[in-house]
């Protein structure tokens, strides 16, 4: 099987679960999607299982194994996701909520890596695995900012009051700096590699890095941007630019060792909330 072949198969199955979601379990199509195919891998398991001699299980594997996830994922669709969603959050709704979305970004975060870190830690011990406490919160570090696609995607299939949803929407944005920055640092703890130079003054260095440069990057490019855009009449073009802003902005930053994330998020809102009105506001 090829890999465009292994495509169509994904996006089949895909566009199949989807419509049995909307038509039957009507749950939000990101939660929807999940189970079934939780349930399909399940199933696959047990026929393996029950019939020994057709390793269906372990080719289907090696064909997903074929596609590297994370270079499409984060390379790839993660800037054009993140700068869609953030093209239709309200920035005036976002800077009245900036202390709460701010705290629950931070503390959110750090709480839940805790959480995460010392459940897994226990766990591990419970079962008879010699797992290093500080390797269980690299783990909870890794998981616990929230995924802004699929927050963004059930905010508008579930209605909440709009406090709420600005405050779920920024958090789930903005979460992916403290993120990395907290990363970054228990990981380098965890092997030993940065010795004495892990403290507060290196932890708010790489916040700043991660977080306020890559925001920076946003600001600069969303502004060009809009001003390219506003210069013209022309739909075709207009989604050109925006799709070079995405990508282009994503792996300036990133290149940069500066969050691309944050930097298509702010880029994005920047452009959908009309850029310079924004520069006034701030």
């Amino acid at each position: 099987m090829s890999v465009f072949d292994l495509v169509a198969l994904l996006l089949t199955l895909t566009a199949v679960f989807a419509w049995i979601n909307h038509r039957h379990l009507q749950l939000p199509p990101s939660i929807g999607i999940l189970i079934m195919g939780l349930v399909a891998s399940m199933l696959l398991v047990m026929v393996e299982l029950m019939v020994p001699g057709v390793p269906l299980y372990q080719q289907l594997t090696a064909l997903v194994r074929r596609v590297d996830f994370q270079t499409t994922v984060m390379d790839g669709m993660l800037a054009f996701l993140l700068f869609a969603g953030a093209l239709h959050v309200d920035f005036t709704a976002l800077r009245s909520r900036t202390t709460v979305v701010g705290i629950m970004a931070v503390m959110g975060v750090v709480v839940s890596t805790a959480l995460i870190g010392f459940a897994t830690w226990g766990s591990a011990h419970l079962f008879g695995l010699n797992l290093p406490l500080s390797w269980a919160l690299v783990f909870g570090a890794l998981i616990s900012p929230t995924d802004p696609v699929a927050v963004l995607a059930t905010l508008k299939a579930v209605k909440v009051p709009a406090e709420l949803e600005t405050d779920m929407a920024g958090e789930s944005l903005f979460n992916d700096g403290v993120g990395v920055v907290i990363f970054t640092a228990l990981l380098a703890l965890a092997t030993g590699s940065a010795g004495t130079d892990v403290g507060a003054a290196k932890i708010l260095e790489l916040f700043l890095v991660e977080a306020m440069g890559g925001g920076l990057f946003g600001i600069v490019f969303g502004y060009l941007a809009y001003c390219a855009m506003r210069a013209i009449d022309e739909f075709s073009v207009e989604v050109l630019i925006s799709i070079a802003l995405a990508m282009g902005c994503y792996s300036l930053a990133t290149a940069s060792h500066t969050s691309g994330p944050i930097a298509v998020v702010v880029a994005g809102i920047f452009v959908g909330n009309r850029g310079p009105k924004m520069l006034l506001v701030i």
